[in-house]
């Protein structure tokens, strides 16, 4: 019995979203511990929306970058960043060298100096997908050892409407994933449906692409707050034919770190009593049902993907994460109003 490709393909995403997840809770103690939490007060609520105003001014910059022949600069800036966040993120996870000073951090600038010469010179998705793994888990623990359980929850919320009304209202995300697409850097994830398939080969987007797919796109490095979308070069309603090179699922990586803000800062932020499931990683009973709660939102976007319908994906993801949150913090005895961060300010 033949199996469906594309069920292959979703299992494959929902393994990248699990590692994004389980990354970023094994990393929050050692970012910590390394100093990086930089936020004076990491329950206050102000930092998402000072973090949702750096999205809006990002989106406006990319969006005039590709309307006025920017793109090989904005390509430049998302690979350099790329080696950037790892460097974070090989920074505490390899050994120091015995070298004075700076130098000690020589194993880490090296992967991440590959890293960067990787995406720069041959960005085929499984380098794409490589990075952004990395990527996704030094983002999500950056963010959850800065942002408290209500800063997270107001990020995940507030992104989530925006990410509806800019794919169904103003639909600039689908303008915005157009450019970036043709970039070829880590703030998209790729899935082939096929093993020939190239995504070096992958031809810019058409204007029309919402049209051909039933699927949205959107990806913005600065935001990650995109908008899942598959393209098999027809209707997704159908297995694609084997021959067809084309043939993959796109997802934005911050469909992926965005919720996983959330199970990271439920790792990071849990209040004494909750401890650890897991030895060495900080996975509470509260980010564990985000974690369940984010991949079951997962499969229903996916499900409309195959549908060949138009969905944003941070509704159904960072919905699924702050409900599964919320069913893992209550049944581990955290007061509601506790478990909203809610209690400093009544």
């Amino acid at each position: 019995m033949r199996v469906d490709r594309r069920y292959v393909a979703v299992a494959a995403i929902l393994g990248i979203f699990l590692l994004v997840q389980l990354g970023a809770l094994a990393l929050v103690e050692p970012f910590n511990s390394a100093g990086f939490q930089d936020v004076e007060n990491p329950s206050d609520p102000t930092n998402s929306l000072l973090y949702v105003g750096a999205i809006l001014v990002a989106t406006v910059v990319m969006l005039g970058a590709f309307r006025y022949g920017g793109d090989r600069v904005i390509r430049a800036v998302l690979v350099v960043s790329s080696g950037y966040l790892s460097f974070y993120v090989f920074a505490v996870l390899l050994p120091a060298a015995p070298l004075p000073g700076l130098a000690a951090f020589a194993p880490a600038v090296a992967l991440a100096g590959l890293v960067t010469v990787a995406l720069w010179v041959h960005p085929e998705w499984y380098v794409i997908d490589a990075a952004g793994v990395v990527m996704g888990a030094g983002a999500a623990g950056l963010f959850g050892i800065n942002f408290g359980v209500l800063p997270a929850l107001v990020l995940l919320v507030v992104l989530a409407v925006y990410d509806a009304i800019s794919v169904y209202g103003t639909e600039h995300m689908l303008t915005l994933a157009e450019g970036v697409m043709d970039l070829k850097v880590p703030v998209v994830l790729v899935v082939p449906l096929s093993l020939s398939y190239s995504f070096l080969d992958e031809a810019p987007p058409a204007e029309s692409a919402e049209d051909d797919t039933g699927t949205d796109e959107g990806a913005d490095p600065a935001d990650e707050d995109d908008a899942a979308m598959a393209d098999g070069g027809g209707d997704e309603a159908t297995t694609p034919a084997p021959d067809d090179e084309r043939d993959a699922f796109f997802i934005g990586l911050g469909d992926a770190v965005m919720p996983a803000v959330l199970v990271a800062s439920a790792g990071f932020f849990a209040p004494v009593g909750v401890s650890s499931l897991v030895p060495g990683i900080a996975l509470t009973l509260p980010a564990l049902t985000a974690i369940v709660g984010t991949n079951l939102g997962l499969l229903v976007l996916m499900y409309f993907v195959m549908q060949g319908r138009a969905h944003a994906g941070l509704p159904l993801l960072n919905g699924g994460a702050i409900g599964g949150y919320l069913v893992g913090a209550l049944a581990a005895g955290i007061p509601l109003v506790q478990a909203l961060g809610l209690a400093p300010y009544l």
